[in-house]
Order: structure tokens, then sequence, then C-alpha cells
């Protein structure tokens, strides 16, 4: 993650927990919603698209430390990873599961 003025800063769990609190929806994502880095991320933004949810994402890539906190937060091993309302959803496959099932919509309208 980037600051405006082009530097580098490392994202702790405490800031993690402070995000995903502060914000309804997160995603933490390869790359961000409008260029995903890998084809599991693009699905989870696709996902939330369809939904019409806004959201905020954060790119793991920009930051190895947030890559490796991310995980440990959540005990998770693999990103993506969608928190709504401060709770862990899991990562596309279960995103995905989710949709079908209607059950992350209403998580959405929660």
């Amino acid at each position: 993650i980037r600051s405006p003025n082009g530097r580098e800063y490392r994202m702790t769990n405490e800031e993690i927990k402070k995000l995903v609190t502060e914000h309804k929806i997160v995603l933490f994502m390869k790359g961000n919603e409008q260029a995903p880095a890998c084809g599991f991320s693009m699905k989870a933004v696709r996902i939330l698209q369809m939904l019409d949810a806004q959201f905020e994402t954060r790119d793991v890539l920009a930051d190895s430390e947030l890559r490796e906190n991310i995980k440990q937060y959540s005990d998770w091993p693999t990103i993506p990873q969608l928190y709504v309302n401060g709770e862990f959803m899991g990562g596309s496959d279960i995103m995905v599961d989710m949709f079908h099932d209607k059950s992350l919509a209403e998580a959405l309208d929660a």
C-alpha cells in the first residue's frame, strides 16, 4: 500500500482490525478493484459488484507484511479474504458458495 507521496507502508494486525471494523465490507486481494492480479481476486470482486456492494480493497502484493499478517489475523492461508461487519467471511470459493445460496447477500444487507 502506498501513501499519497508514493512511500510504501506496512499494515499491522491492529491496523487490520481497525480497517475491518471501520468499513462495512473489506476485501484483501491481489491487485485492486480496477485491476485484480489473480483469477481468485477477480472472481471475488465480480461477486461483490454483482451484489452492488460498496467495498474497500487492500492490495496484499503492495505490502508483504500485510500479506502475512492478514493470513495470521484470519487464520486463513489464502488470498483474497472478505470481511463483512468486522467478521471474516472466507475466500473466493466460499464467496461463490455464499453467493449461490444467497447468504452473502444477506450478510451484506445485515
